[in-house]
Formats: structure tokens, C-alpha cells, sequence
């Protein structure tokens, strides 16, 4: 029987890999929320969230307090059904970041159960388009690196297959972002995209005198110039510049993607499956994406995000922050500087359950 006999979740703690900088915080760690539900006919299935250093003890609360009882007796292949019943329960909480991660942690685990039992990989099951997707490096491209890093890391990334790299902006003068990125256009040349990130450091006037900069040098996108919740002000900025704006690590409901489009203040999506609350409403979104054009290129997480990106048709490049290989049996498998999105049965995540009792928190 599918129906649910066990639900329980933890929190492990993982070292950042590297050190990893922006115009607004460092990566602390990863405060790791991992869930494991349980069928009464033996079937496992394990999903998870995360935290970059802060409110990971939050969602823990949340889950094993408010969202994991209501889970027993359940069916898990109600999948829809679940997450909108544990919405419903936490609606005075949502829409929000901690809500949000609480309910990814579930509803990965619940799609890995729908995977094993189906005895198919997610990339598959959720849609099916591709299994090789393009990958851009951004661990050569933070904010404390000086030029020549990143020139040396922009040129190892072209030489690897890649199809792009991230440089991170937001220096306290424009001309010093310029100057990082003109260095690196030198380099490689016009055939390597060059994707940037300003973290959500800027003002409207700012980010315009940012991007009139960066222009001549062709980046692919500008990245969450400003804070995520100033809407109108992506547009505006969108309007006034020929550089793409990249939005959604920091949009927690398909509602906010909705905005976005529909203003014009998204040209590419970069959802991000835990903080938008799991896979089922991260392929709402993307295919809301298509609907308007837009292609989605997610946040983080590319161990599991590759398998969505391969699902959908719109579903451009994986970013390359590799995090999870202290705690997991296998590697997302690199191919001609394309991820190759699993074939086993399952979101494709092979966890160490001993690496990752190591880092638990008690």
C-alpha cells in the first residue's frame, strides 16, 4: 500500500566547498533540511531544502511541529493533493521563505517516492525533454576573486566544455565591475557567455548606470539587480537596457513569476526548487515561463535541478556550485561540458546516510 506509515526530518550542517562571496553576504553553510517518508509496502523516498547559514532550525520546527504529522495514513501519490492540503494548514505563515522551504523538503521526498515507484528518474517522469543540458561555472566568478582569478577560471571553465561563466558585480565602483568584465570578455572571447550577478545590491538609478557599463562587453544577463520585491523597478530597468534580466532565486510562489512576466520584468527564470516550495510548483512555473518565451535557468542546487531542467522544454542551462559531495555517494556526471541528468529511479540524489548523521544537528 502507498499509504504513508513514517515522515521524519532532520538538519545537517555542510561546509561550503569554497569560499563563496557577493555584494550583500557570504555563504555561511548549508544548513541542510532533510525529510524521509515512508510506505506502508517498504517504499523510501528522501527529499530536502536549505538554508545558506541562517533559519534552518526554523523549518525543522515547522515540519516535525506543524506539516510531517499530518502526513501519516496519507496516500503519497497524491502528490497535488498533499501539497496543497499543507499550504492550506500553513497559510498564515505563507507566502515566505521558511513556509516554502518546508514544503520543498516534502514534496522532494514525495516526488522521489513517485519516481521509485514508478521506476523512473525525475528528469523523465516530470516531462521527459532531454537528459544532457548546458552548464555555466560560477564558483570561479565571486565577488572577493581578483581579475586574474577570474580570468584563469573563465578561461578553464571555456576549456572544459562549458557553455558560460557567472561573474558576480556590485563593487563599490561601477568602473571596477566593468574593468572584471572587460578582462574576461578579452579572454575567452565572444563565443563564451558571461552571465552576471549584482545580488540584489542596487537602486534603480544604480543598477542603470550599472548596466549602461557592462553592455559593451555582452553579458548574457544582469542577475537580481535590485530586491527581489521591487517589481515595478525590474521592469523599468528592464526597459532601459539590452541586457536580459535574470530573476527568481529569491520569488517564493508562482504568483510573484506571474508578476514578473506579465510586466516584463523577467527575461530569464531562475526558480529555485526550495525556495519556491518543491518540484510540483517549480514545474508551474516553468511552464508558465514557457508560456511567455522565457527560459528558465534555475538556482543552486544543480544536483537536482538537472533533472528538472532536462524535463522541460524551456529549461536552458544548470549553474554549476557543486555542494553536496560530502554527503552523497555519487557526483552529477559532467559530459562534454553538459550534465548529464540521472537515469535511476528517484530525484537522483544518492545521500551518504552516515556522512550526513556525522553533520547532524542535534
Amino acid at each position: 500500500m502507498p499509504l504513508i506509515t513514517n515522515a521524519t526530518a532532520l538538519l545537517a550542517d555542510i561546509a561550503v566547498e569554497t569560499d563563496r562571496t557577493d555584494a550583500v553576504q557570504s555563504f555561511v553553510k548549508q544548513e541542510t533540511v532533510l525529510v524521509t517518508i515512508t510506505t506502508a509496502d517498504g517504499l523510501v523516498g528522501t527529499g530536502y531544502a536549505y538554508t545558506i547559514g541562517t533559519g534552518g532550525s526554523s523549518v525543522l520546527a515547522l515540519l516535525r511541529e506543524h506539516l510531517l504529522p499530518l502526513l501519516t495514513g496519507k496516500d503519497a501519490r497524491n502528490v497535488e493533493g498533499l501539497w496543497q492540503s499543507l499550504f492550506a494548514h500553513t497559510r498564515a505563515t505563507t507566502t515566505g521563505a521558511i513556509t516554502s522551504l518546508a514544503l520543498a523538503a516534502v514534496d522532494t521526498a514525495l516526488w522521489d517516492l513517485r519516481c521509485r515507484r514508478a521506476g523512473e528518474p525525475l528528469w523523465r517522469l516530470a516531462g521527459g525533454h532531454r537528459q544532457e543540458i548546458p552548464v555555466y561555472d560560477t564558483e570561479g566568478g565571486w565577488l572577493h576573486l581578483g581579475t586574474e582569478d577570474l580570468v584563469k577560471s573563465a578561461l578553464a571553465a571555456k576549456d572544459a566544455g562549458f557553455s558560460g561563466v557567472k561573474i558576480k558585480v556590485g563593487k563599490p565602483h561601477v568602473a571596477e565591475d566593468a574593468e572584471r568584465l572587460r578582462a574576461v570578455r578579452a579572454a575567452v572571447g565572444p563565443g563564451l557567455h558571461i552571465m552576471t550577478d549584482a545580488n540584489q545590491s542596487q537602486s534603480l538609478s544604480s543598477a542603470v548606470q550599472l548596466a549602461a557599463a557592462l553592455e559593451p562587453y555582452g553579458p548574457y544577463w544582469l542577475e537580481e539587480p535590485l530586491p527581489a520585491d521591487d517589481l515595478s523597478g525590474h521592469a523599468r530597468l528592464a526597459r532601459s537596457t539590452r541586457i536580459p534580466i535574470a530573476v527568481g532565486e529569491s520569488l517564493y510562489s508562482p504568483m510573484q513569476f506571474r508578476s514578473y512576466l506579465e510586466t516584463g520584468g523577467a527575461s530569464i527564470v531562475q526558480v529555485d526548487v526550495a525556495r519556491i516550495g518543491g518540484i510540483t510548483p517549480w514545474l508551474k512555473v516553468a511552464h508558465l515561463a514557457e508560456t511567455f518565451n522565457v527560459r528558465v535557468c534555475p538556482h543552486f542546487l544543480m544536483e537536482l535541478h538537472v533533472s528538472l531542467v532536462a524535463a522541460v522544454p524551456n529549461g536552458a542551462f544548470v549553474e554549476y556550485i557543486p555542494q553536496l559531495r560530502a554527503v552523497t555517494r555519487t557526483e552529477m556526471v559532467l559530459r562534454d561540458g553538459h550534465a548529464v541528468a540521472p537515469d535511476e529511479p528517484g530525484i537522483g540524489i544518492d545521500w551518504d546516510l552516515d556522512a550526513i548523521d556525522d553533520r547532524r544537528v542535534a
